[in-house]
């Protein structure tokens, strides 16, 4: 049964199974001209053959777009200022991901005049919280499609029997039993499902894309420099780079050495536990450096305060609130934190590991002279017992009691 004919649908489109079959599906149900939106946010692969097949589809208007600069810069930094990990671990890689791309959709709907957008997103996921939050905190009044909730192609099977039907082009491994769904952008690679259902069974070696296995990294370290700017990252190694040339750089170095996979039982906002496997090489180095940096930047007070913030920032960015008033006040706090944050950071890189082995900056607030076990003048042991004796008052007059 059609349903209420809409006039331009602006569709998320990867050029994969779901979405080429979403936007067949889209031109039936809803008689709407089909606008696809590719975007290149570093995923590793060609996207211009999305346009070719969206061209096969009837779609007479296309966006491909790079948006890695973007990506980097507006949406990496920002998290990375925050040392963001959801549940301790995870790096939110295609958490900050589905913002940019559902902001850009909201504008080429503006620009085309289309009244609804669409996604290819499960409604078991995340994703479609993510999409769909962004839709409406951009455009309160858009109308959204959203395919996997309202069709009844709910296997595979079906999918593909519904693109032979009409003629859709499928890469012939499709037709295999995929054993894991993959979502791949400049941050990081993720893989779900399939054999990693079983949280027991352990990642096959041959699964992964972007990282050499530790075992089989090299048998010597790598050294290398981070520069830091007001806590962003600007050059590797003294090469000064654009923010997406940065992370490029540091996941060729991480992925060399085995840095970056996690395997991961995760809490989706819609109730589920989840397990994924990610790889996120050149994220995991980023963190760590940039903590190192602020380690002699930050006063403690500050980098505490952070800290508390930080897994409620996080699962802001999980659960999708990315452009919440919440999110954007925490990192009014953050970015102001991030004032003096920098300086250069040196870390070693070894079979999956990653150390700090020096960090320096003009705004240090370390002073060796009263970090020093030496004798120095800096600081008067005695004061300590006042501070000591102040601080153990209540615990003294709860212990008489």
């Amino acid at each position: 049964m059609k349903k209420s004919p809409l006039k331009k649908i602006v569709l998320a489109y990867s050029g994969g199974l779901d979405t080429s079959v979403i936007v067949k599906w889209l031109q039936q149900q809803y008689n709407a001209e089909v606008i696809t939106f590719t975007a290149d946010i570093g995923q590793g692969e060609e996207i211009e053959p999305a346009r070719k097949k969206a061209e096969l589809l009837g779609v007479k208007k296309m966006y491909v777009e790079d948006l890695r600069e973007e990506f980097v810069r507006d949406f990496v930094c920002p998290m990375f200022r925050a040392n963001a990990q959801y549940e301790g671990l995870y790096l939110l890689g295609t958490s900050i991901a589905r913002p940019l791309i559902a902001k850009r959709q909201i504008e080429i709907a503006a620009e085309t005049g289309a009244d609804a957008v669409s996604h290819g997103a499960t409604g078991k996921g995340n994703d479609q919280v993510r999409f769909e939050l962004t839709y409406y905190a951009l455009n309160p009044n858009i109308k959204i499609v959203a395919p996997w909730r309202e069709w009844d192609l709910l296997s595979r099977q079906k999918l593909l029997a519904f693109a032979e039907q009409h003629q859709i082009p499928i890469a012939k491994d499709k037709y295999g039993e995929a054993p894991y769904s993959v979502d791949a952008n400049l941050l990081h690679t993720s893989f779900e499902g399939k054999a990693l259902e079983d949280p027991w069974v352990a990642p096959d070696e041959s699964m992964f894309l972007r990282t050499v296995s530790p075992e089989n990294a090299p048998n010597h370290a790598t050294e290398i420099t981070i520069d830091f700017e007001k806590g962003d990252p600007v050059a590797v190694n003294g090469e000064k780079l654009s923010p997406a040339g940065v992370l490029t750089k540091l996941n060729e170095l991480g992925g060399a050495n085995g840095i970056g996979r996690l395997d991961l039982v995760e809490n989706r906002f819609v109730g589920i536990k989840s397990r994924g496997v990610y790889e996120t090489p050149g994220g995991s180095i980023w963190l760590l450096a940039h903590r190192a940096i602020e380690s002699i930047t930050l006063d403690r007070e500050a980098a505490h305060l952070k800290d508390e913030l930080m897994p409620r920032y996080a699962k802001l960015i999980y659960n999708g609130f990315w452009y919440a008033p919440e999110r954007k006040m925490l990192q009014a706090a953050i970015d102001l934190s991030q004032e003096r944050v920098t300086g250069t950071v040196r870390l070693k890189l070894y079979k999956g590991g990653v150390s700090v082995t020096g960090r320096k900056s003009p705004y240090s607030l370390y002073r060796q002279d009263l970090a020093t076990f030496e004798e120095g003048a800096a600081y008067d042991h005695n004061d300590a017992a006042g501070f000591i004796r102040l601080n153990a008052l209540r615990l003294r007059v709860g212990a008489k009691q």
